[in-house]
């Protein structure tokens, strides 16, 4: 069975030739390149439709897409909500050091001295550095910065990642 990851989730259409507004969540601009397959998963639909991109344009914090054979704002529609995703082995390898999203989601994050924090759940991406959202059992979710100054370790085959938390980072 083919694995897929998530690349963006269409938020919105915009105008009315066909094209919808896309939440990225890769951090490679070429996976929106027109000619490029992807593929749309529907909440109400078992199995995903395999669109080409026709069209990509950013427009503020969007990336905007245009599909081949879909030029009204009634072709598209159904699609808010949707999540974008690309075939397991259309991943590009990434340098020693570089993770993609869905190996850090997941892993169990710990302090230095051997506390345990939680699970990240999330990775936002504001600006220079991502954020990850970490699940704390009966607390708000922790935010962790991914910087040198607190990210120690990153052990993605056993699932964990080793934080040197600055002060106040998890109060």
């Amino acid at each position: 069975m083919t694995e897929y990851l998530d690349i963006g989730k269409i938020v919105n259409t915009h105008g009315l030739k066909g094209e919808v507004k896309v939440v990225r969540i890769t951090d490679f601009d070429e996976r929106f390149k027109p000619g490029n397959q992807v593929f749309l998963f529907l909440a109400n639909r078992s199995d995903p439709l395999e669109l080409t991109i026709e069209n990509h344009r950013q427009h503020k914090q969007f990336d905007m897409l245009r599909f081949k054979g879909l030029e009204s704002i009634n072709d598209v529609e159904s699609f808010k909500q949707g999540m974008l995703k690309i075939s397991k082995t259309d991943q590009h390898t990434l340098e020693k050091g570089s993770y993609y999203y869905h190996e850090i989601i997941g892993c169990e994050v710990k302090t230095t001295s051997g506390e345990t924090i939680g699970v990240i759940s999330e990775i936002l991406a504001p600006g220079a550095n991502d954020v990850w959202v970490v699940k704390r059992q009966g607390k708000k979710d922790a935010l962790i910065p991914y910087i040198t100054q607190i990210v120690e370790e990153i052990n993605v085959e056993d699932q964990y990642i080793i934080i040197e938390p600055m002060e106040g980072l998890l109060s």
